[in-house]
């Protein structure tokens, strides 16, 4: 029986981990992947972690996993397939066992959704990024494009056009569903094109993204543009629905909880990306971690 067993080891999963073993906690880090450190480890370079800029993803990953380690973390590569809850007693069932814990972390991260053409997984990391605050100062004075249309992919397109020369939005239908005042915000942009009734088919590139084939939706025609980087806004997908069916979520899949990182079910706690909250960023999912380790150490002081 642990104290904590912690779902996920991602920056929320391992800063949980790291806080578990100060507070004395015997804790348990599951994860699925060989690897810790969940989406970052795609990030060719991290630019906004304080005090650690220009480190790569993969590096600051190993980073938090070894703190981890160093603090006396156990770990287990497995892959969760369902919670039960009963009572005090909460039971993680993998695909090779059966664990108990008086209390939970669920720190599984979310992924962004992908376009799901050719080039977008060849290319990830060069040139084709999925967060314009993390990736978009490497752009600076260039050619990009920006997919979706939303409230994200506008303000992807604003920030973007702060540093970069030129923007292109392209979106798939004929008006944005982004809120209003984005949208004017937008629209002032003197550098940015909107690419009307279109879908992105091909990132083209040999090392790095050179172009986008993109095909006009209402007549067919197709057309190159020439980019240098392509930021995708086209939503994000919890990692959620594979075990979480009995927790509360909300419409997007996301766990329902606070700033405090409690759900509803006492001794259980959702950290990082996967819970309901405004900013998804490594600093953030690490704040969260902290949080929700101090929510259980509180939690089983109170039992």
């Amino acid at each position: 029986m642990y104290d904590v067993i912690i779902i996920g080891s991602g920056p929320a999963g391992l800063t949980a981990a790291i806080y578990a073993e100060r507070a004395k906690l015997s804790a348990l880090v599951i994860e699925k992947e060989y690897i810790s450190g969940g989406q970052v480890v795609n990030t060719y370079e991290v630019d906004n972690y304080p005090g650690l800029p220009g480190i790569g993803g993969v590096e600051l990953g190993m980073k938090f996993r070894e703190h981890a380690e160093k603090m006396g973390a156990v770990f287990a590569t497995e892959t969760v397939e369902h919670i039960t809850i009963e009572d005090t007693v909460k039971k993680v069932v993998t695909d090779q066992q059966t664990y108990e814990a008086r209390s939970l972390i669920i720190a599984t991260g979310a992924v962004h959704r992908k376009l799901e053409v050719p080039g977008e997984e060849e290319l990830a990391g060069m040139g084709v990024s999925y967060c314009a605050t993390c990736d978009g100062a490497f752009f600076k004075g260039r050619t990009v494009a920006v997919i979706g249309g939303g409230d994200v992919a506008v303000e992807d397109a604003i920030f973007l056009a702060r540093i970069c020369e030129k923007v292109y939005l392209i979106h798939r239908r004929d008006s944005l569903r982004a809120a209003k005042m984005l949208q004017e915000k937008l629209f002032s942009c003197e550098n940015v094109e909107l690419v009307w009734d279109a879908a992105v088919e091909e990132i083209c590139g040999e090392d790095q993204v050179e172009s986008i084939r993109i095909k006009k939706l209402k007549n067919g025609e197709k057309a190159y543009l020439p980019v240098d980087g392509v930021f995708i806004a086209v939503g994000i997908v919890p990692n959620t629905k594979e075990f979480c069916n009995n927790l509360e979520m909300n419409e997007g899949g996301y766990l329902v909880a606070g700033e405090d990182c409690a759900m509803k079910t006492p001794g259980i706690y959702a950290a990082g990306d996967v819970r309901t909250k405004k900013l998804r960023q490594i600093i953030t999912a690490a704040a969260d971690g902290a949080v929700a380790a101090a929510g259980v150490e509180e939690y089983l002081n109170s039992l």
